[in-house]
C-alpha cells in the first residue's frame, strides 16, 4: 500500500509538471531583447539624436511585441519608426530581429545635466538610455565673429567674417545694419553677393562677410562699428572696431595751378609739376605716367620718386613733345603720379601753333609772286 501511494505521488507530480510547463508561453525563458550601441550619448542643446535599436525575439515563437517611449523629458520630441513607418507594435519571427529608429530632439531651451528614458518592448524588455547634455541651452540669436578687431590706412576696406547663429525654435529673417558715421561704408554679403537681410534656419547658422570703407579724409584713430541683426522676434548685436595708422592723400599739380599751356608742332614743351603728400602717412615709390594723342611723348625728370613725407611737396618736370604733323589746335595730354595706396592725375590743355618756318616760307612765297608780277608789269607794261 505504502508502494503504492508513491508510486501515485510521482506520478502526479509527472503530470503537474507536464501540465505547467505546457501552459507557460515560450517567451518567458528567453523573452525579447532591446540593443543599440550607444545608450549614453552627450551632445549640445537643439541637436537631433539617430538611435538605431535591434528588436531580438529570442524565443522560439512568432512574438508581437509593443514598442513604446517612457520617461521622455518635457518638451522633447521623439519619432519611432520601422521601414519607414510610425510604428507601436511589432511581430518578429522566432530567433530573428527587426530594426527600429528612434530620433530624438533635444530642445534649445534646456538645462545642462543628464537626461534619462526608456523604450520598452511591452512587459518582455526595456532599454534604458540616457543623453547628457553639455551646456545650458538658450532660446536666442549669436552673432560672433573671431577677429572683430583691424588695424590699416585710410584707403583699406576691412573684411570682417561673421557668423549669425539662430538658436530659436523658427526660421528668422533677419535685417542687418550698422550704425557708422557719416562718410564711412558697410556692405553685407551672403555667398559674395550684397545683402541687406538673411533667411536662417532653426537651428542653424548663416555666414556673413561684413566689409567696412572709412571715408577718404578719416583721421587716425580707433573707430567702434556697432553691427545688429534684428527681427520682430529676436535680435543680436556685435561690435567691430578698426583702428586707423594714418590717411594716404595725394595732390599732382603744378606751382601756379594753371593746367594750359601751347607748343608748335615738332617741338617740346618743359613743365614744372609739384607732386604734394596732403595725407598723414608717408608715400613711397611715387612712379609718373602720361598718356598722350598719338604720336606725342611726354617724359618726366625725375620718373620716379622714392619717399615723399606727409606734409611735403617734391618738384617733377615734364617734357612734352608735340607730332611734327600735329595740326593747329587744342590738345589733352593726361599725367598721373600714383603709389601703392593712392594717385592723383591732371590734364593738360595743349595749344599747338603753326611752326614760324612756315610762316616765313609763306611771307617768301608772296614775296617772289610779288617780285614776278612787278617784273611782267615793268616787262609788259609799255607796249
Amino acid at each position: 500500500m505504502l508502494f503504492c501511494t508513491k508510486r501515485f505521488r510521482l506520478f502526479l507530480s509527472l503530470a503537474l509538471g507536464i501540465m505547467f510547463l505546457g501552459s507557460c508561453p515560450a517567451f518567458s525563458a528567453n523573452g525579447v531583447t532591446l540593443y543599440t550601441p550607444y545608450t549614453k550619448i552627450s551632445v549640445p542643446p537643439g541637436e537631433s539624436i539617430d538611435y538605431s535599436i535591434d528588436v531580438i525575439n529570442n524565443s522560439t515563437e512568432l512574438q508581437n511585441v509593443d514598442i513604446s517611449v517612457t520617461g521622455m523629458p518635457k518638451g522633447w520630441n521623439y519619432d519611432l519608426k520601422s521601414g519607414g513607418w510610425v510604428i507601436g507594435q511589432l511581430t518578429i519571427l522566432p530567433n530573428e530581429r527587426k530594426t527600429v529608429s528612434l530620433k530624438v530632439d533635444v530642445p534649445l531651451q534646456v538645462n545642462k545635466g543628464s537626461y534619462r528614458f526608456k523604450v520598452l518592448a511591452g512587459g518582455l524588455g526595456s532599454l534604458p538610455l540616457v543623453v547628457n547634455v553639455s551646456k545650458q541651452g538658450t532660446f536666442k540669436t549669436e552673432f560672433t565673429t573671431t577677429q572683430s578687431n583691424m588695424e590699416g590706412h585710410s584707403k583699406t576696406t576691412f573684411t570682417f567674417n561673421a557668423a549669425l547663429k539662430n538658436r530659436t525654435a523658427d526660421k528668422q529673417l533677419y535685417a542687418l545694419m550698422a550704425n557708422t558715421a557719416p562718410g564711412w561704408e558697410a556692405t553685407f554679403r551672403v555667398n559674395s553677393k550684397q545683402v541687406a537681410s538673411v533667411d536662417v534656419e532653426p537651428n542653424n547658422t548663416g555666414n556673413i562677410t561684413i566689409e567696412i570703407k572709412p571715408p577718404d579724409n578719416v583721421q587716425a584713430g580707433k573707430y567702434d562699428i556697432p553691427v545688429r541683426a534684428t527681427t520682430n522676434s529676436t535680435s543680436a548685436d556685435l561690435n567691430l572696431q578698426v583702428v586707423i595708422t594714418g590717411s594716404y592723400n595725394m595732390e599732382l599739380t603744378t606751382p601756379t595751378g594753371l593746367l594750359s599751356t601751347n607748343v608748335t608742332a615738332g617741338d617740346t614743351k618743359r613743365l614744372e609739376l609739384l607732386i604734394k603728400n596732403t595725407g598723414s602717412s608717408v608715400l613711397t615709390d611715387i612712379n609718373l605716367a602720361f598718356s598722350a594723342p598719338a604720336n606725342w611723348d611726354v617724359t618726366f625728370d625725375p620718373k620716379s620718386i622714392d619717399k615723399l613725407n606727409a606734409g611735403s611737396a617734391i618738384q617733377v618736370f615734364a617734357i612734352i613733345k608735340a607730332d611734327k604733323k600735329a595740326i593747329p589746335g587744342d590738345y589733352v595730354t593726361n599725367m598721373e603720379a600714383k603709389s601703392a595706396e593712392v594717385s592723383s592725375k591732371i590734364s593738360f590743355r595743349v595749344a599747338v601753333k603753326t611752326s614760324m618756318l612756315w610762316g616765313w616760307v609763306g611771307m617768301l612765297i608772296i614775296i617772289v609772286a610779288l617780285a614776278s608780277v612787278y617784273s611782267l608789269f615793268r616787262k609788259y607794261g609799255r607796249r
